[in-house]
């Protein structure tokens, strides 16, 4: 498949001018809701039949009164699967994937069960247990290597390599038989990266800027394999956590997302975020077979290729998503409806609260989406 046979830049029609000005207050009600439940900040783009909204609540830096910029830059976390899953689509389109086949084809070095196959890692059915942890089903957690605490604080700017991290989950138990459950696993991700490198011939992040972000124009949207730099401009994002006795805050801007390769390691914009979606669900990138598969559900999970399936009920119908949040500071909103007609993309901050917004984020995010979509339940994931 040649790069730009479905990776075209969006036609000047499509494209909608901000219109930051224009009168949406329910829109700026619902991102101040995330800020009262103590995010530092969140900037927000929504594309529907009224135009393009942009705006931002909260701060833009913990002490400051600038808002959050709406062109910001921001580490989008699991959002990342869903362009991997893309890339990974490409190359069964180009036929150099099969997608039922075994990825030890591919990958032998690693020694993988032979009953796992490509679409096993994009749908998080192959067992692998993830390297940033696991929950298990009386909802203890089982620790990965440091991703979360003083000890990811202290280790934030580590650099790690892919087969490392693959390494480290398959020194783990297998959480099930192949295909036999579901179980969003960190390490189906990384495994798909070193898949498109082997099977592309080109290091993954080339390959994404080959055949998705210099098709699409995505200029703002990065690959930065160990830097920690966010580029500007940015919010501050932030990281509270407990250091013996004693609760501490660290601006955690600069962070080396080597951690997350394929699994959470973009950076993107709003803007870059929302070119992608309704680019990928208008049937620009991929064959409309290969697009079907991905917005299948299959699993508890509701879980296609790299995408989230949620139904909102009678009032709202629909919507595809994958969210998404870095190890600490950073999180993402990526929602939109199957033909990606109507998207809401979304940076998020966090801040020095001594409560915990993740406990609020279900609430704020379902009164969001209601404005957006109609219905609304709550169940929207942000993974990371």
């Amino acid at each position: 498949m040649s790069e730009s046979r479905y990776a075209t830049e969006i036609a000047a029609k499509d494209v909608v001018e901000d219109t930051a000005g224009q009168d949406r207050p329910e829109l700026q009600q619902a991102i101040q809701e995330f800020v009262d439940a103590g995010f530092a900040g969140i900037q927000l783009r929504v594309h529907d039949e009224h135009g393009e909204w942009v705006g931002s609540a909260g701060v833009r830096k913990l002490g400051e009164a600038a808002k959050p910029p709406v062109d910001g830059k921001f580490w989008v976390g699991s959002t990342t699967k869903t362009f991997v899953a893309t890339l990974v689509l490409h190359l069964v389109a180009d036929g150099a994937i099969g997608l039922d086949t075994p990825v030890a084809d591919h990958l032998p070095q690693f020694g993988l069960d032979r009953r796992i196959t490509v679409r096993m890692l994009l749908q998080h059915t192959s067992g692998l247990a993830s390297y940033t942890g696991d929950l298990e089903p009386d909802g203890t957690f089982v620790p990965g290597i440091p991703a979360m605490g003083k000890e990811w604080v202290d280790n934030r700017f580590h650099s790690y390599r892919p087969e490392e991290l693959v390494q480290f989950a398959l020194s783990e138990p297998a959480r099930f038989e192949p295909g036999t459950d579901q179980s969003y696993s960190n390490a189906n991700y990384t495994l798909a990266a070193l898949l498109i490198e082997q099977a592309g011939g080109r290091p993954y992040p080339e390959e994404m800027r080959r055949r998705i972000l210099r098709p699409l124009g995505l200029r703002d949207t990065v690959v930065p394999g160990d830097s920690p730099e966010l580029p500007g401009p940015h919010a501050h994002g932030y990281y509270r956590y407990q250091d013996g006795d004693q609760w501490k805050v660290v601006d955690v801007a600069r962070q080396n997302l080597s951690l997350l390769v394929g699994a959470g390691d973009l950076i993107s914009t709003t803007r870059d975020l929302r070119t992608f979606f309704a680019a990928l669900l208008g049937g620009k990138l991929l064959p409309a077979p290969l697009l079907d598969e991905m917005r299948t559900p299959h699993g508890a999970l509701g879980y296609g290729l790299g995408l989230f399936v949620q139904d909102l009920g009678p009032d709202g119908g629909t919507i595809v998503h994958h969210n998404g949040g870095a190890p600490g500071g950073y999180g993402a909103l990526m929602i939109g409806t199957p033909d990606g007609s109507k998207t809401l993309t979304a940076g998020l901050t966090t801040g020095d609260s001594p409560s915990d917004p993740a406990q609020e984020f279900p609430k704020a995010l379902d009164r969001l989406i209601k404005a957006v979509f109609g219905g609304g339940d709550g169940g929207v994931r942000a993974e990371g």
